[in-house]
This record gives C-alpha cells, structure tokens and sequence, in this order.
C-alpha cells in the first residue's frame, strides 16, 4: 500500500512508497540499516528502497552502490567519535545527481527531492553530489563536526 499526493502542492505527484519511510524508521530508531538507496519508479510514480546496507558496511560500500550514470536518493547513518570522546551519529541526505545521467532523470529527482525528503523526519544534514568527491567521507566529517 502506498499514498498518493494530491492536492494543488503537488507539484511533481511522485508519492513515498510507505516501505520507503519505514525503512527509515528502522535505521533512525533501531540501527538495522547503515544506509538505505532509494530510486524513483516512474511507473508507479513513489520513491521506493532500491538498496539497504548492514551496520556493517563501511561508506566505500554505500558509494560504490550507487549508479555511475543515474540519479538516487540516499540516506547514510554516519557514526562518529567528537572531540570530547563521545560516539555519535548524523544521518546524512545525499541526492546523488551525476552529470553523465540523463537530463530527465535529473529533472525528475530534482523536482522531487524535497517532497520526498520532508517525509524522512530526522535527517541532519543534505549532500547534493554530481561527482563522487561531493560525497567523499571527508565532507561529511567536516559537516558533523
């Protein structure tokens, strides 16, 4: 089952499958996931799970997941140690936009993204990369420090 956006803020009418924000739920509250890809089915119209990552994957294994050539949504859960010694964790939005992919898939997720990313409640912090050293993991230390 999934919900359908209507209304005249519809602006692209792409709706949140509800697996997709369930899945957040379990990497917000519950630590099950290390990083969640969701990819748009034009078909359906909703942003569904394309990928999950275990705890214990690292975040070369969450950027190598992504496509070269087309555009996703993800979410990386980003533990961290501060200064003061104390474990953290931020999560990270990341629209992932290549400039190889198509035009019409950047529209698409352009339009899109922040529809799609106020459903996710608790994100800290968005990365928006055309190229991989937008999203290196030295940028997203930098950003949760």
């Amino acid at each position: 089952m999934s919900f359908r956006i209507t209304g005249p803020n519809a602006s692209s009418g792409m709706g949140v499958a509800d697996q997709s924000k369930d899945t957040f739920l379990e990497l917000k509250r519950k630590k099950v996931h290390r990083y969640i890809i969701f990819k748009i089915d034009e078909k359906k119209k909703e942003v569904v799970v394309e990928k999950t990552g275990s705890p214990a994957e690292t975040y070369d294994d969450f950027t190598a997941s992504l496509p070269e050539d087309d555009c996703r949504y993800a979410v990386y859960d980003f533990d961290f140690v501060t200064s003061e010694n104390c474990q953290k964790s931020k999560i990270f939005f990341i629209a992932w936009s290549p400039s190889i992919s198509r035009i019409r898939a950047r529209m698409l997720y352009a339009t899109s993204k922040d529809r799609f990313r106020r459903e996710l409640d608790g994100i800290h912090y968005e990365i928006q990369a055309t190229d991989p050293t937008e999203m290196d993991l030295e940028v997203l230390q930098d950003r949760a420090h």
